[in-house]
């Protein structure tokens, strides 16, 4: 049996994201319980030069979206909501899990080759489907899922390696 690219991508990413959210309910309970303002939460990075914990929650739902809409043939979707709360922090992951959900294998299947256009500033870069998955969405998805839930870890949520996995 092949392991298809959809199975590589869309329904990892909607587990992870689902994930994300429970964890993000985890934080939500955390600062109410300790009253610490959510931007708080929100705005703590690990290290100055490293994006914010809510920046990290954004580029991981961008890696998600963006790839597979491009990999679709699709434009990436644009969610435009003000993200200063958990609850929009939230509302961006449903929306993300919503849109993937919305994808087909038939549109994902065969693209390994498609060649996509992501553009960067004044340039345009042109990268392979199956090789722009396996070198770059996948490795910074997870790199900003993890630093995501090491910031939590890092401020005293109580989140585990569990929680990070998931239960199925």
């Amino acid at each position: 049996m092949s392991t298809s690219l959809y199975q590589l991508s869309v329904p990892t990413f909607i587990k992870f994201l689902g994930n994300l959210s429970t964890i993000l309910d985890q934080a939500a309970a955390f600062a109410a319980d300790k009253k610490i303002e959510q931007s708080v939460l929100l705005d703590t990075r690990l290290y100055p030069n490293m994006f914010t914990f809510g920046r990290q929650l954004q580029r991981v739902a961008d890696h998600a979206t963006s790839y597979s809409a491009r990999l679709a043939g699709l434009p990436p979707p644009k969610f435009d909501f003000p993200l200063t709360t958990l609850d929009e922090y939230q509302a961006l992951i449903k929306a993300s899990i919503d849109f993937l959900s919305t994808l087909q294998a038939s549109q994902i299947n065969g693209q390994e080759a498609r060649e996509i256009s992501i553009p960067r500033g004044t340039e345009v870069r042109v990268v392979q489907g199956l090789p722009h998955l396996l070198n770059n969405i996948l490795p910074n998805f997870y790199f900003h899922l993890t630093t995501a839930y090491a910031i939590l870890r890092h401020i005293g949520v109580d989140v585990g390696k569990q929680d990070f996995l998931g239960r199925s």
